[in-house]
């Protein structure tokens, strides 16, 4: 992954929020669960007049939804207080909100009710009458109690007994209340739910931003890494510059001033927490050597084995050049015969196997530990990159000394190496 160049989402100041779509989802799927449980009950019973129900019931639903997007409204407004806030503000907020769905379900299925009660009424022999009561017409002779003047009960012949009376406005409102305090409880179970969204998405903003201040922090040391190989090596190519020009190879010098100049217009044109292909990084290693072989024209023996299938696979910029120059400087420097230098690649088991070595003296007496801050930069620059899936080796070996680097294998999806 280039630190550098990954596309992210900027998480934006300010409260978290759930989006439209979850909501609406949320509310649909409540109300959608309602209605066909109870769609479903009236047909278990065999109730009548299904179909003219579900119609009216999925009115009811639909304003449901409707009403439950004005509580989501109203919870919106205490989206950053606390849990107990949120409990009693929803808690207030679903009232007037089932009771508008009470209302509206009465509303809607009122007519119908009284088409069922008629219905009810026909099939049992009961009549309404003008009024609205449920009437039972009695047989000739039939005599019903009946309250005296004086509260004591009497009987007297009647034609008819009422068997429920008509609504009235107050039964009118017990029956809004109850179908408001069933939909009350609903309203609280969503906005349980909204809650645990909410919850969920404060969660997912605050890793995202979590990462984000981890991927600064992490490019800020790949970029301090990086910088502190640029002055380490300007150090040392200007005191072999100084060298060629006290000892009169002004050519030599020359021709390293514009080695030099190609070497750092292909280093610094990189993002320093960039990634770059093995080939360009093999690139500016040959750069290298070419302006260490004006000092070492007959000791220098530079070999670079880069199979072509690996030439797209991303490492870290100039992540090499620490490497190489402690061969120059341990192995090239350090004797009067030539040494080879070898810069090699290959893959193995989907990793990237990066191999500096030499046929020098292997460590020389009086090297400091780790060799300078080269073996230490480059360790600290893949740890950096690629965390604890790295390995690292850099020890001497009979005739020499060779350096590994094994990292995961990343190249783009669709190269192809070139027939």
């Amino acid at each position: 992954m280039d630190l550098s160049r990954t596309p992210e989402t900027p998480v934006k100041k300010g409260s978290a929020s759930v989006p439209f779509r979850t909501v609406l989802l949320s509310a649909v799927l409540l109300w959608g669960a309602y209605f066909l449980l109870i769609t479903l009950r009236t047909y278990v019973f065999e109730l009548d007049m299904q179909v003219e129900m579900a119609a009216r019931r999925f009115l009811v639903t639909l304003a449901a939804i409707g009403l439950t997007f004005v509580l989501w409204a109203l919870l919106r407004l205490v989206d950053r207080f606390s849990l107990w806030i949120k409990i009693f503000a929803a808690s207030l907020f679903a009232i007037p909100v089932a009771g508008a769905i009470g209302q509206i379900n009465h509303f809607v299925f009122e007519d119908i009710q009284t088409e069922l009660q008629a219905k009810f009424a026909e099939e049992r022999g009961f009549r309404f009458d003008g009024e609205g009561n449920l009437i039972f017409d009695l047989p000739e002779g039939v005599t019903v109690p009946a309250p005296g003047p004086d509260g004591s009960s009497t009987f007297e012949q009647s034609e008819s007994l009422i068997i429920v009376e008509a609504e009235q406005a107050g039964s009118t409102w017990r029956s809004v209340l109850e179908i408001a305090l069933g939909r009350y409880f609903l309203l609280l179970a969503w906005s349980s739910t909204y809650f645990a969204l909410l919850a969920g998405t404060k969660a997912r903003v605050a890793e995202r931003r979590e990462q984000q201040f981890r991927s600064a922090a992490k490019a800020a040391e790949l970029r301090s890494l990086r910088y502190q190989v640029n002055p380490h090596f300007l150090f040392n190519t200007l005191n072999s510059l100084s060298a060629l020009v006290m000892t009169g190879k002004a050519e030599q010098a020359e021709r390293m001033i514009q080695t030099m100049s190609r070497f750092y217009r292909h280093s610094l044109a990189d993002e320093p927490t960039s990634d770059v292909t093995l080939k360009d990084e093999f690139d500016l290693q040959k750069l290298y050597l070419d302006i260490e072989a004006v000092r070492f024209p007959e000791r220098l023996k530079p070999v670079f084995n880069l199979p072509e299938s690996l030439e797209e696979a991303r490492v870290p910029g100039m992540i090499l050049q620490p490497l190489v120059e402690n061969s120059v400087k341990y192995a090239v420097s350090a004797v009067t015969r030539p040494v080879t230098v070898t810069v090699a690649a290959h893959e193995e088991f989907d990793r990237l196997v990066i191999t500096i070595s030499d046929d020098g003296p292997g460590i020389p007496e009086g090297a400091p530990h780790g060799f300078g801050i080269g073996l230490a930069n480059v360790s600290d620059r893949l740890e950096a990159r690629f965390g604890s899936d790295i390995a690292f080796t850099s020890t001497p070996v009979p005739g020499g000394y060779r350096t590994e680097i094994r990292i995961p294998l990343s190249k783009p999806r669709d190269f192809k190496p070139r027939d």
